[in-house]
């Protein structure tokens, strides 16, 4: 289940591209779908919210919500500037952020690999960029990305101080945070009338609420307690790798040598710093 939503969440990027709105028309309708689909499945499964415990975490659960929405907005703004493959690049260097900030706001400790790993990373992220050689016709998408990646690395580390919450709940009442907030905001900023709702753009937009949404993070949620830690962390990368190569060969977006060069360096240090505490156990003897 756990490899399925991943591969849900890796063709995010080629049916939000396919959609002829705004991103924050397309964050707002995918933030209400998402919500209506996560409660009914809260509902069916008779999963209820605990209000004291709401109440506890209003705080966390306000600023990520928030965050979530914006988020979005940047990350579907990046697919409109640059190739779905560099903006998932771009994305994905919010674990160097989560790296790079922890111990300012959580306090823990930056490791020699985790220093290392962020450098390496951040190597990558220049080569995807093209700034080595001049590049940066989609700078544009790039930084709408980076901006997105450190909005999802606030977010991560805002749920860190979330305290007695399933992840389920969490994620719903994100959800609906994001669309209680998306939806005034729309309404000030966009002019969209129901002529832009074409048949095609009103089945890609339920796709991305139900199923890119609602039922992938049904079952990550649902598949993520009954791995252990490292094997989701692990799965996780199939959400980018599938993305790129969907990209390639269904979009036709291909990539420099440069590029693929960014992409390995950015992959590879962050799945090594997943796996060196791993490695580090199992060389010392320890249980996995």
């Amino acid at each position: 289940m756990n490899i399925i939503a991943m591969l849900i969440f890796g063709t995010l990027g080629i049916f939000v591209s396919q959609i002829p709105l705004p991103s924050s028309v397309i964050a707002m309708l995918r933030a209400v779908i998402g919500t209506v689909s996560i409660g009914g499945f809260m509902l069916v499964t008779k999963q209820k919210l605990d209000f004291k415990v709401i109440k506890k975490n209003a705080f966390y659960l306000l600023f990520s919500g928030v965050a979530l929405g914006f988020n979005w907005i940047l990350l579907f703004e990046a697919y409109r500037y640059t190739t779905i493959a560099v903006a998932t690049l771009c994305y994905y260097m919010a674990p160097v952020f989560v790296i790079l900030l922890s111990p300012i706001v959580l306090k823990e400790k930056l490791t020699p690999t985790m220093a290392i790993c962020s450098l390496v990373a951040i190597g990558g992220a220049v080569l995807i960029s093209g700034a080595t050689v001049g590049g940066g016709q989609s700078i544009k998408g790039i930084i709408f990305g980076l901006a997105a990646a450190v909005l999802y690395c606030s977010i991560v580390l805002a749920n860190k101080f979330i305290k007695n919450q399933s992840s389920t709940e969490t994620t719903f009442l994100q959800l609906a945070i994001s669309a209680v907030i998306m939806v005034p905001y729309v309404i000030i900023t966009e002019n969209v009338t129901l002529a832009d709702f074409q048949p095609k753009t009103i089945v890609f937009v339920l796709i991305v609420g139900i199923i890119h949404t609602g039922i992938a993070y049904v079952l990550y949620f649902g598949s993520v307690q009954r791995i252990p830690a490292q094997t989701a962390a692990v799965f996780s990368y199939i959400d980018p790798v599938s993305s790129i190569i969907l990209s390639a060969l269904i979009l036709n977006q291909q990539m420099s040598v440069l590029q693929a060069i960014g992409t390995v360096l950015i992959l590879g240090a962050t799945l090594f710093n997943e796996l060196a505490p791993i490695l580090k156990n199992k060389h010392s003897g320890g249980i996995i």
